[in-house]
């Protein structure tokens, strides 16, 4: 078996588990390359059905081909698809000239807490991978958040054995990391040979490429030939720069990410 059929085998076990037992189960979709291969392996789980429903936190900040990727695909595959809003915050005109931290907050944060109110959601599916980001290498593939939403890392449940906790009970909700030990290099491996559609915004034009995609106004595009999956496997096969070091959000704050995750960010 190979290692990319380990991964696979692994996220679509830890899928099942949490549709089994956590009720009212979403899935965060941001359109990005993690969590379009989480959409797949829920396909793949449930053969070629996508039980879940698709939660997307809309900041209205988001590149515009970003949001034609989401309807297209949803309307291709049927999707249940969540789009939740701040609505108060945008009305506001909360943006990056209050503070980066305090946008993501308003706009992300609150805006994701707001759409788990709502739709009582007791877990969502979450594409976050431990090399992502330094808080990101702290979480467990299920990991409880309390009554607010927010994240104790310093107390995360033991995972032995696959072995997983998820009878918290009423007022905790739960985060599901199908990828959690999956690397950068793994999803795009994966994408390729699953040959999943993922949005052009990942492939060069005029030398320039992004590599995260988040709001338009806080990501940056980085120097880069690759305008193919196999090119953008080799490509990083010898970069040494962050994933995110075009995340502005992150130069912000050394601790910006954990900062936003202990609040509900996701």
């Amino acid at each position: 078996m190979s290692k990319l059929d380990e991964l696979e085998n692994e996220a679509i076990y830890y899928i099942r588990e949490a549709y089994a037992n956590i009720p009212r189960l979403g899935m965060l979709w941001s359109m990005g390359k993690d969590s379009t291969v989480i959409l797949w392996l829920v396909r793949k789980a449930f053969l070629g059905h996508v039980p879940i429903p698709a939660v997307h936190v809309d900041t209205m900040r988001k590149i515009p081909e970003m949001i034609q990727y989401r309807e297209t695909v949803a309307k291709e595959l049927g999707l249940n698809l969540i789009v939740g809003k701040n609505e108060e915050a945008i009305a506001a005109g909360m943006g990056p000239e209050q503070g980066r931290l305090v946008c993501c907050g308003a706009l992300k944060t609150e805006g994701l807490r707001q759409v788990i109110k709502k739709h009582d959601f007791g877990g969502l599916l979450v594409g976050i991978r431990r090399d992502e980001e330094g808080s990101r290498a702290k979480e467990r593939v299920f990991s409880p958040r309390d009554s607010s939403f927010e994240w104790n890392f310093r107390e995360q449940p033991p995972e032995l054995w696959d072995q997983f906790r998820t009878d918290y009970g009423e007022g905790i909700h739960i985060r599901v990391h199908p990828i959690l030990n999956w690397t950068e290099t793994d999803v795009w491996e994966y994408v390729r040979r699953e040959n999943i559609p993922i949005t052009d915004l990942y492939f060069a034009r005029d030398g320039k490429r992004y590599r995260s995609l988040g709001c338009e106004c806080c990501t940056g595009m980085i120097e880069s030939a690759a305008s193919t999956v196999d090119e953008i496997i080799e490509e990083l096969a010898t970069t040494t720069a962050s994933e995110r070091g075009n995340r502005a959000q992150d130069q912000e704050d050394a601790y910006a990410m954990q900062k936003l995750r202990v609040k509900g960010y996701m």
